[in-house]
C-alpha cells in the first residue's frame, strides 16, 4: 500500500508534459503542447497538454486526465504501478513490501505476467554475472564480439545455462504458476523445460521500459536449433507493436528528429555503443503499421538500415509504401555487400559511421531507380516496371504537394515527362477516390449517424459550470410570483446573491431533477459534496481523487477552451448563450433551459395520453398539463422569451 503522502508528493513533483514527452513528440502551441495521439492513427495532431493545469486531452479518442491516467491508458499500468513509475522517474522514495503468494493470485492477468517478465529478466541477468557458464561462456562471447560491460548492463542482457530446468525450478520455488510461464514462452509446453537454455537473452521492453518479452540467441552455432527465438504473442506482448531498443532510444529520436531502423538486436546495441542512440529494431520481422505509428509519435522521419542481401532488400521494399501511407518521410541506407549494421560499425568510430549514413542515405525514388541502374539488362520493360512502382509509392503519400514534388523528381531522374507521370498518378488516385467514396457512403448511413441529445449537452454544461465557477459567489436576477390585492399574479424582479453551486443545487432540487446520464449523475453528486464540505475547490486535486472515467470528464471540461456552442437550438425552442455572457446569466439560462426542456418533454408525454387512450385521460391529467404550462410560462419569462 502506497502512503497518501507519497502519492501527494508524486502529483506535486511530476510534470505531465515531461512524462508524456517521453512517449510522443510534443510541440509548443501557445501556452500548451500538442502532439499526435498515441491512441489513434491520426495524421493531424489533436493531443493537447496543459502544463498550467497538469492535464492532457486526446480529442481523437476522447481520452484525457492527469499524468497517472496517461500512464494507466498508454502503458496499461495499474494505479499503484503508475505512481511507482513516476516515483522512480522523479527519484521519490516509495516503501514497497514483498509480494506474497496470496497477493500474486490477486493480481490481474496483465499485471501478473508483467511481474513474471521482470522476475525472469533479473534471473537471466544474474546468470550472466554470477554463474561460471555466464561469466566464462556467455559474457566472453559478447566481449569477443566487441560489446563492453557497460552496454551489456545498459540493455540488461542475460543468459541461461545449459541446465534444462534452472529457471523453471527457481520460478516455481518462488510461487509462480507453470501455465503462466508457458504462456510467456519461457517454458516449453511439450517437455516443460526452459526454452532459452544455452542462449544469450535480450529483454524486450515497452517504450516506458517495462519488460514484456525476450529474444534469445543460441551460443553454439553447431547446435541444431533456431539461431534466434522470440517470445510468442501474449496478453502483454504483441510483436507487431513493439520495437526493440525504443526505450533506450526514444529521447534521441525526438532530439535528432529521425529514427534509424535495423533488423537485429545486436545492430541496435552496436550503434548505441558507438554513440548513435536514435536506432530501433523490428526484431527480425517485417515492419508493421503498428510499429510505424509508434515511431510517428516521436518523429516523421525514418531511415532504414539494411544489408544488401535479397532478404534485406525485399523487407525494405515492402516497408516503404507503409511508411509513406502514414504521412512519413523515408530514406534507405544499404551497407556494403557482406556487411550489416553491426559488422560495419564494429571497427568504425562515431564520426565514420555518421558520415557513411549521411552520404549513403537516399530517398525511396533514388532507391527504386537504383534497382534499374544495377540491372544488367536495363530494358524498356524493366524501366516501365520501376516507373510504375515509383508512381504507386507516390500515390500512397497523403500530402498532394509532396506528391507533385516527387513526381517532378522522378521525371528528371528517369527522363519521363511529368505529364505521363501525373496521368499515371491520377489513374491510381481515381481508384482510391472511388474506394473512399464507397466507404464514406457506407459509413454515413443513417443508422451510423448519432442524433444530438439535447439533455446530454445541457447536463454536461451544468457539470462544466460547477467545475469552472462552482465556488464563485455572484448575483442572480430572479423573478418572484407575487399576488396583488385583487389576487392577480404579478412578476417582481429581485436580486439574490449566492454561490453558483448552491444556485444550481436549489434550482434542480426544487424540480426534483435527476441527471439522465449516469456518469454526470455521479459526478454531480461528488461535486456538490465537495463544495459543501470544503471552502476552497481545486479542480486538479478533485480530479486526482476520481476514478478514471470521471477524471476524463473533468479533463474535457478543464482543457477545452470553448464552451458548448449548441447548433440550431432556436429551432428546438432552446437557447443557451455563450461564454462571453456573465456567469450569472450562463448559470441561470442553462438551468432554465434544461428545466424548460424537461417540462416540454413531460407535456408531450401527458398530451400523448389524450390522443392514445381516452381512458387514461382525466381531470387530474388536464390540471397537471395546465400546471406545467404555467411553470413553463414562468420559466419563459425568466428566460426573457415568449412562448
Amino acid at each position: 500500500m502506497i502512503s497518501k503522502n507519497t502519492i501527494e508528493k508524486v502529483f506535486e513533483i511530476s510534470r505531465v508534459e515531461e512524462v508524456i514527452g517521453d512517449f510522443i513528440q510534443l510541440r509548443k502551441s501557445g501556452s500548451n503542447y500538442k502532439g499526435l495521439s498515441p491512441f489513434t492513427n491520426e495524421k493531424t495532431p489533436s493531443f493537447m497538454i496543459s502544463p498550467a493545469k497538469q492535464i492532457w486531452k486526446d480529442f481523437s479518442s476522447g481520452k484525457g486526465g492527469n499524468v497517472v491516467a496517461f500512464l494507466m491508458e498508454h502503458e496499461q499500468l495499474s494505479y499503484p504501478q503508475a505512481i511507482k513509475f513516476l516515483a522512480n522517474k522523479y527519484n521519490i522514495e516509495v516503501e514497497e513490501t514483498a509480494i506474497s503468494s496470496d497477493q500474486k493470485e490477486k493480481l490481474d492477468q496483465k499485471e501478473k505476467l508483467m511481474v513474471i517478465c521482470e522476475f525472469a529478466k533479473k534471473f537471466f541477468k544474474n546468470q550472466i554475472h554470477e554463474t561460471d557458464y555466464g561469466k566464462n561462456i556467455a559474457r566472453n562471447y559478447l566481449i569477443e564480439r566487441g560489446f563492453d560491460k557497460q552496454i551489456i548492463d545498459d540493455f540488461e542482457i542475460g543468459c541461461l545455462t545449459n541446465k534444462r530446468d534452472s529457471f523453471k525450478n527457481y520460478a516455481i520455488d518462488n510461487g509462480y504458476n507453470l501455465d503462466d510461464l508457458i504462456s510467456l514462452g519461457l517454458i516449453s509446453s511439450k517437455n516443460k523445460n526452459d526454452i532459452y537454455s544455452s542462449r544469450i537473452i535480450f529483454p524486450i521492453k515497452t517504450i516506458s521500459g517495462r519488460t514484456v518479452g525476450f529474444g534469445a540467441r543460441v551460443l553454439q552455432n553447431s547446435v541444431k536449433s533456431a539461431k534466434y527465438i522470440n517470445s510468442p504473442d501474449s496478453v502483454i506482448y504483441n510483436k507487431s507493436k513493439i520495437l526493440y531498443g525504443l526505450y533506450n532510444s526514444k529521447t534521441q529520436i525526438v532530439k535528432n528528429d529521425n529514427c534509424y531502423i535495423v533488423e537485429g538486436y545486436t545492430d541496435v546495441i552496436r550503434f548505441h555503443q558507438k554513440g548513435i542512440h536514435n536506432v530501433v529494431s523490428s526484431s527480425g520481422t517485417a515492419l508493421t503499421i503498428g510499429q510505424i505509428n509508434i515511431i510517428r509519435r516521436l518523429t516523421k522521419n525514418i531511415t532504414m538500415l539494411f544489408d544488401s542481401d535479397n532478404a534485406g532488400l525485399n523487407a525494405t521494399i515492402r516497408s516503404i509504401d507503409m511508411i509513406l501511407s502514414e504521412g512519413m518521410n523515408v530514406s534507405i541506407c544499404l551497407f556494403p555487400e557482406g556487411e550489416d549494421p553491426d559488422s560495419y560499425a564494429k571497427n568504425k568510430n562515431t564520426v565514420e559511421i555518421e558520415d557513411y549514413l549521411n552520404q549513403n542515405s537516399i530517398d525511396f525514388i533514388e532507391f527504386k531507380a537504383k534497382k534499374l541502374n544495377d540491372s544488367k539488362r536495363n530494358s524498356a520493360i524493366e524501366k516501365a516496371q520501376v516507373v510504375n512502382d515509383i508512381v504507386s509509392s507516390i500515390s500512397k503519400i497523403p500530402d498532394k504537394i509532396k506528391q507533385e514534388i516527387y513526381i517532378k523528381q522522378c521525371s528528371q531522374m528517369l527522363d519521363i515527362t511529368e505529364n505521363t507521370l501525373f496521368n499515371a498518378l491520377a489513374q491510381l488516385n481515381q481508384i482510391s477516390v472511388v474506394n473512399k467514396r464507397s466507404y464514406e457512403k457506407e459509413r454515413d448511413t443513417p443508422k451510423n449517424v448519432e442524433k444530438t441529445n439535447q439533455i446530454f449537452k445541457l447536463e454536461k454544461k451544468i457539470i462544466e459550470i460547477l467545475i469552472l465557477y462552482g465556488n464563485e459567489e455572484v448575483s442572480f436576477d430572479e423573478i418572484k410570483m407575487v399576488k396583488d390585492e385583487n389576487g392577480d399574479i404579478t412578476y417582481s424582479p429581485t436580486v439574490v446573491k449566492s454561490f453558483v453551486h448552491e444556485k444550481i443545487f436549489l434550482d434542480l432540487h426544487s424540480d426534483e431533477v435527476e441527471f439522465a446520464n449516469e456518469e454526470f449523475k455521479v459526478l454531480y453528486k461528488k461535486l456538490i459534496d465537495e463544495f459543501q464540505k470544503k471552502q476552497s475547490f481545486d479542480p486538479k486535486v478533485f480530479m486526482n481523487s476520481l476514478p478514471q472515467n470521471l477524471s476524463e470528464l473533468v479533463t474535457s471540461v478543464i482543457i477545452e477552451d470553448e464552451i458548448y456552442q449548441l447548433h440550431d437550438w432556436r429551432s428546438k425552442n432552446v437557447i443557451v448563450k455563450g461564454k462571453d455572457r456573465s456567469i450569472s446569466q450562463l448559470v441561470t439560462e442553462t438551468i432554465l433551459t434544461l428545466r424548460t426542456l424537461l417540462i416540454n418533454k413531460k407535456v408531450q408525454e401527458l398530451s400523448k395520453l389524450t390522443n392514445d387512450d381516452d381512458k387514461n385521460f382525466n381531470k387530474d391529467t388536464l390540471e397537471e398539463i395546465v400546471n406545467y404550462y404555467q411553470l413553463k410560462s414562468l420559466l419563459s419569462k425568466k428566460l426573457n422569451r415568449v412562448i
